[in-house]
């Protein structure tokens, strides 16, 4: 049999793209699964995402079949409520920017605390991109305040507006020769973050609901793109590349692999108190004495916006009930 490796740029319905070097050249392949013989986690929603490497079996010039899956160096992946399993969104990466607003849509603190234990879960290299910084909703006390927040627990903060250009220099140095992911709702602008960091790349874009506020589903499915960058943000040098996983938008990001108990793991400023209440691991840090959770929060060596919302998500966790 004539065997190929490849990266997996994208795909639905169980037949993904496959990019595979073929002496010397790229060349992408429309593959199928050939079930018998692979063995991926059959309890995710989608066997595999963009960024999974493969062992594919050519099938004619065109096609092939994906016989093995690569074991993945790291993955990020959320909770599929109606589809009722884990879904993968990229896997493989050096880099994950979750992506967010100060307004248009609105901001959800929330749902960016989801994203960030999801992604100490699988220990990732994670950056808060905040997109839009352009409005003047950026400047309001509270908005910044949860930004130092952020900051002041170690996540990178970096303030982009594609409209702009403002710090598209520094993303650029960041994504540079890496595979990043861009996660994050609907509406937020992922897709013109790819459009003006290369643009030769066309991808639609979406405008928000009058009503809501949210942002429509123009990425439908996760895909990987290799992005030539512009030289205008790369000073002027030519050729340089950088890999991205632009992620479907989504209203609900909802954890997954997470205990509700086990949720202080993935929250920094937490994790170093677990086990050192008076109760010790019995604690449920509502009203008891001598609880480390409480007096961290009293002293402010804990934000209490951050602790309500891990309150709040470990309540989301144990119930099954998600927030948008």
């Amino acid at each position: 049999m004539d065997y190929l490796f490849g990266i997996v740029l994208g795909g639905s319905n169980n037949v993904f793209d496959v990019e595979c070097d073929e002496n010397g050249t790229k060349k992408v392949r429309s593959c199928s699964l050939k079930s018998k013989r692979l063995k991926v986690e059959t309890r995710y929603y989608n066997p595999l995402a963009p960024g999974d490497r493969v062992e594919i079996e050519r099938d004619g010039e065109e096609k092939g079949q994906i016989v093995s899956l690569v074991p993945r160096k790291n993955e990020f992946s959320r909770w599929n409520v109606k589809g009722r399993a884990p879904q993968l969104l990229a896997a493989n990466l050096d880099n994950v920017f979750l992506v967010t607003t100060p307004d248009e849509p609105p901001f959800r603190p929330k749902f960016l605390d989801r994203e960030l234990a999801q992604a100490e879960r699988e220990n990732l290299n994670v950056v808060i991109l905040v997109n839009k910084y352009d409005l003047p909703s950026a400047q309001n006390a509270d908005f910044q305040k949860r930004l130092s927040i952020w900051e002041n627990l170690g996540y990178k903060v970096l303030r982009v507006s594609a409209k702009t250009g403002e710090g598209l220099e520094e993303l650029a140095s960041l994504i540079t020769g890496k595979l990043s992911a861009l996660v994050g709702q609907s509406g937020i602008g992922k897709s013109s973050l790819v459009n003006v960091l290369d643009n030769s790349c066309v991808l639609k874009t979406g405008s928000l609901s009058k009503k809501y506020g949210r942002g429509s589903h123009t990425t439908t499915k996760g895909s990987l793109m290799h992005l030539h960058l512009n030289e205008s943000i790369v000073g002027g040098v030519q050729n340089v590349f950088a890999d991205i996983i632009d992620t479907p938008g989504v209203r609900r990001f909802c954890i997954h692999g997470i205990e509700a108990d086990d949720l202080a793991f993935f929250f920094r400023e937490l994790r170093p108190l677990i086990g050192k209440c008076r109760y010790g691991m019995k604690c449920r840090h509502k009203n008891e004495p001598d609880c480390a959770f409480l007096e961290a929060v009293k002293n402010g060596s804990v934000s209490s916006e951050r602790f309500e919302s891990w309150k709040r998500i470990q309540d989301e966790i144990r119930t099954g009930s998600w927030e948008d």
